[in-house]
């Protein structure tokens, strides 16, 4: 399984705007082949910070399968233009862990 992180920084004042089209635009990831989860967490020191966590079972699904889909620009009008600055998306493989 790999983990999509990606931080996102919302302009000031669209915070309830970016969580209300993020709740419709949930929808269309959590329906792409390849994945498995997904959360979005706001942050507690920082205002206008969030973070998505997406599981996904290869890389591929989200680089190729999800990012080069019709889906994926449904869901670029909906929250791209929410960030400033554009987030870096890093993927993981887990190393160690427990359950």
């Amino acid at each position: 399984m790999i983990l999509e992180v990606a931080v996102l920084d919302v302009k000031a004042g669209l915070e309830k705007e970016f969580e209300g089209s993020f709740e419709r635009a949930q929808t269309i990831i959590s329906s792409m082949q390849g994945y498995v989860s997904h959360t979005l967490q706001r942050c507690l020191e920082r205002p206008g910070r969030y973070i998505l966590l997406v599981n996904w079972r290869k890389l591929e699904d989200h680089t190729v399968g999800f990012r080069e889909s019709d889906e994926y620009q449904e869901w670029r009008s909906l929250l791209h233009h929410f960030y400033d600055p554009f987030p870096e998306v890093e993927h993981y493989e887990i190393v160690s862990g427990m359950p």
